[in-house]
Parts: C-alpha cells; structure tokens; sequence
C-alpha cells in the first residue's frame, strides 16, 4: 500500500494533485505553529553551518598546508574531498528522506558533520584531514539537500517564496561573515585555523538539539525491508562513483596533469539511471520542459556564480596587493547585496504568484553585469571595482532561490523531495565545473600573457593563479610588477567575459518555461504532528 501511494504520483506531470491523492486540498495559507517556526529556526542553523564551512576555508588554505607540512599541493583536496562527498551523496540523502522520513536523515548529517569537524580540528596530517573532510561533506550534502526538503514538506510551492528567500539569505549571510572568520583565525597564529572546524561543533549541537525537540514530521509507514526496497541503491552508486570521478579529474586538470592526459579524460565515465520505486533521476523530473528549464538555469547559475567567489578575489590580490583577509574583505559587498536580493526573490516569486518575469530580470543582470565586469583593470578605482558588482549580484543573489520554483511548478508536491535532491545536486555539481572551466581560461590566458622573466620562477604545471600572487607583493622591479599586474586583470577579464555568455545560456533557458500555476496544497506523509494530528490519524486509518 505505501509504495502505490508514492509510486503513482512520481508519473504525474499536471500540476494539479489527483482525488485520491493524500494532500492538503485547502488554497488558503494556514497559521503556522510554534514548531513550524522552531523548525524554521533548526534549518536556518543548519544553513548557515554549511555556508562557513564552505566559505571560512579558502582564505586559511595556505596557513594549514603550512602547519600540515604539505609539499605535494595536496591542499587542494581540503576543499575539492568535501566537494565530491557532499555532492555525491545529495540524491542518495533525497531517496533515504522519501523512504524513511525526514527527520532521521536530517539528524544522521548533522551528526556526520559534527564527527567530521571534530576529526577535522584534530587532524594531524593531510591524508587526515582530507579524509575528516570527506565525513563532514557527507553530511554538508545532506545538510543542503534536507533544509530545501523541509521547506517543501512545510510550505506549499505557492506561499513557499518568502521562506525561500529565507534560506538564500541565511546562506548568503553565512557566505559573507565565513571569508573573514577565516582569514582572521589564519591571521592568528600556526594552530588557530583548527578553530575553523571546531567552532562547528556548538552550532551543531544547537541544530541536532532544536531538530530532536521540534520535527517531529510523520514517518512514512512500512517495515525495514520495504523501505530499503525503494531505495534505488544501483543509481546511487553510479551517481556516486560516477560523479565523484568526474569531480576528481576537474581537480586534477590542468594543475597536477593537463587536461589531455589520461588522469583527467580517463576518470570521467558516463552513468545512467536505474528505474526502481524511487529513481535516482525520476524521468517526470527531466523530462518535462519547464523542470528541464529550471534545471538548465540552476546549472548555469552554479557554473558562474562560484566563479566570482574564487575569482574576485584574485583580482583584488594580484592587482592591488590585499592580503587574504583583506579581499575577503573587499568581497563583502558582493554578499550583502546576494543576501537581500535572494530574499527579494522569493518574495517577489510569492506575490506575483509567477516565477517566469523574475527568472528573466535575473539573467539580464546576470548577463550585463558580467558585461561590466570586463571593464575592470589592473589600476581601476575602488568605487569603479566596488560599484560594478551590483547589477552581477543582483542577478545571482536572485537566481539563489527563483529557479525551484519551475522545477516543482509542474510536478505532484509527493515529489518534491527527488526534485529537490536532483536541484541541489546539479548546483553543486555545476559549481566544481564553474571553478575548472574559470580556472583553466585564467591559466592558460596567463601563461600567454605573463612576462617570460616572471613566469621561469614557477615550475612547469604550476597553477600559477595563486602561486605568483606571494610573488607579487613582494616584487621590487616595479616595471615588471606593473607588468604582471597588466597580465593578470587582462586574463581575468577574459574570464568574465566567458562568464557572460555562458550567463547568456542560462537568459536562453528561460524560453523553456512555461507559467504553470504553483501548486497551494503540501504532501500529508512528512508533515509537522503537531500542526496536523487530527488529519494524519484520518490518513493512517485507511493504511491500518
């Protein structure tokens, strides 16, 4: 009885819920409980754990290589282990949530982030630390994955704007205040970078304590065996190993091998998808246009995004000599104005009760605003470099949330938690693509451009992005250091300009769309007890 009741809608492509089907059928929006926004608190918390995590690191990176003795650039599998554990695992947190509720998978990722931190803080070598990484990026995945399914499970698609917003802004704030965290504590001294993981632990516990006491969401009848059952642990595996290699040979391209060697196109195999109760890539997810669309402009949205964050920063340090915590600094504007222009988002997506005028307005910021960028040179003014991230961030700060909303427009709310998986996966899938494809332009725009008696310092296959940038302010020759600054905003530009044309895909996935209206009812199985005992008994009673 269970596995029909989830089977039938996963065929569903109207948008409109079928009789016989378990939802809430009242339009109007209904008072939200105190447990409802306790809930709310949890993953906000939840949130903003993942965003310093992510964002706090790359600022302290040189400090830790440093006290971890790393002589073989292994650190850039600190970030690049987390990246492939948090994205592999994200459908396979989405397929686990369906079958056994929400709040067992939502406690097992906070507690695997938690155990990853602590080993993280503690490690004492690279091979360490890179492994208390891969833990903590399982559950990041599921951290990310779980908070936009909760939403789905507590708000419907139609008032879900706002809330939303909420999340977008959280992860933006978290965004801003990580890069200077992080740069502070690397600041400080050999050891004080440990703290970076540490200071997850109390944040954890907030969460883990908060989630125990307050979601208390239905759990999806059935025994053991039956659950495992709609599992789709074949696709799962593929998805992992397959996505994982591919992340492995962006690490590894064009640094520690060239992009045609056997290391990189080797590892990147194809993997398909499996049919089971619960696909790992459910077909009414993909195959329908305006989903498809949704998807398109969320990958697109990952890809450049990511670029500005890992890229910015080169600029202000390469060009204008400011030190880690500095550009971090300097890149606070981009993430205050991200913040509130996500929230905007949402809130507009809401009010409008239509998703297609914004999805546009963001990819024509996006596209102008990359535009913009181009003009940036190696001696540019600071209001000039200050003042043409705004129309860019206005566009991403509201492609963070608008591109949910025609992926699930279309789709029965039963399965919103595959499509939020597959949404979460593809962004962060896109993000390590944004950070090869931005750094293989950098490189290779840099090697034509740098002068010869700068770049025979650095040992051939160097990533010479970051390995000159030491070099730079130290440089006496103001000549060749004018030069070299020349070299770098002009490789950067090329970058942007790369960058706005692909943003130009994402404006054409728009053509895609279609105004569906946004469904007002939720799924009954994974709702809040306490906000609807007295319909979840009249659901079960049917089962029993």
């Amino acid at each position: 009885m269970s596995d029909e009741k989830h089977s039938e809608p996963a065929t569903t492509a109207n948008p409109s819920p079928e009789p016989e089907t378990v939802v809430d059928e009242k339009p109007k929006a209904e008072p939200k409980s105190r447990e409802f926004y306790l809930t709310l608190l949890a993953i906000g918390v939840t949130t903003v754990l993942s965003a310093l995590d992510l964002t706090a690191l790359g600022t302290a990176l040189p400090t830790i290589s440093k006290a971890l003795n790393d002589t073989h650039g292994e650190f850039v599998w600190i970030g690049a282990s987390y990246a492939l554990a948090s994205t592999a695992f994200i459908p396979l947190m989405g397929n686990l949530a369906d079958a056994f509720g929400r709040r067992p998978v939502v406690l097992s990722s906070i507690a695997f982030f938690a155990l990853g931190s602590a080993l993280s803080g503690a490690a004492q070598n690279m091979t360490w630390l890179i492994g208390a990484r891969t833990v903590q990026g399982v559950g990041g995945g599921g951290i990310l994955a779980l908070s936009e399914i909760l939403i789905a499970d507590l708000v419907p698609l139609a008032e879900r704007g706002a809330y939303q917003g909420f999340l977008a802004l959280v992860w933006s704030i978290g965004s801003c205040i990580g890069p200077p965290i992080g740069g502070a504590l690397a600041n400080v001294d050999g050891k004080a970078w440990r703290w970076l993981f540490w200071l997850n632990l109390p944040l954890c516990g907030i969460s883990f304590v908060l989630v125990a006491l307050f979601l208390h969401v239905r759990t999806p009848p059935g025994s053991l065996a039956s659950k495992l059952r709609q599992v789709d642990w074949i696709g799962n595996i593929i998805v992992v190993i397959g996505s994982g290699l591919v992340i492995i040979a962006l690490t590894w391209g064009g640094v520690a091998y060239k992009w045609n060697s056997a290391h990189v196109l080797g590892p990147p195999h194809p993997y398909g998808v499996k049919d089971p109760v619960r696909p790992t890539t459910p077909s009414d997810i993909v195959s329908n246009r305006t989903s498809l669309g949704g998807l398109i402009s969320t990958a697109i949205h990952g890809l450049v995004s990511i670029a500005l964050i890992y890229y910015l920063p080169v600029y202000y340090q390469a060009c204008f000599g400011a030190s880690p915590i500095r550009s971090a600094v300097d890149f606070l504007p981009s993430g205050l104005l991200t913040a509130p222009f996500a929230f905007f988002a949402g809130v507009a997506t809401a009010i409008l009760k239509k998703y297609r005028p914004v999805q546009w307005f963001a990819w024509v910021f996006c596209v102008f605003g990359y535009g913009l960028f181009s003009l940036q040179r190696a001696d540019s003014p600071q209001h000039l470099w200050l003042g043409l991230q705004i129309p860019l961030c206005v566009g991403l700060g509201m492609l963070f949330s608008c591109p949910v909303f025609p992926i699930l427009a279309p789709l029965h709310p039963s399965r919103a938690a595959s499509a939020l998986a597959l949404w979460t996966f593809t962004r962060s899938f896109f993000q390590a693509w944004g950070i090869a494809i931005a750094g293989t332009v950098l490189q290779n725009e840099l090697v034509a451009k740098l002068p010869t008696e700068f770049t025979s310092q650095f040992p051939e296959g160097t990533e010479i992005a970051y390995a000159a940038i030491p070099f730079i302010r130290t440089m006496t020759d103001q000549t060749l250091k004018k030069a070299v600054q020349v070299a770098f905003a002009d490789s950067l530009r090329v970058v942007w300009l790369v960058m706005c044309g692909i943003s130009g895909i994402g404006l054409l996935s728009c053509l895609l769309l279609r105004e569906i209206p946004m469904n007002t009812n939720i799924d009954e199985t994974y709702t809040l007890k306490e906000a609807k005992q007295a319909k979840v008994e009249d659901v079960e009673a049917p089962v029993a």
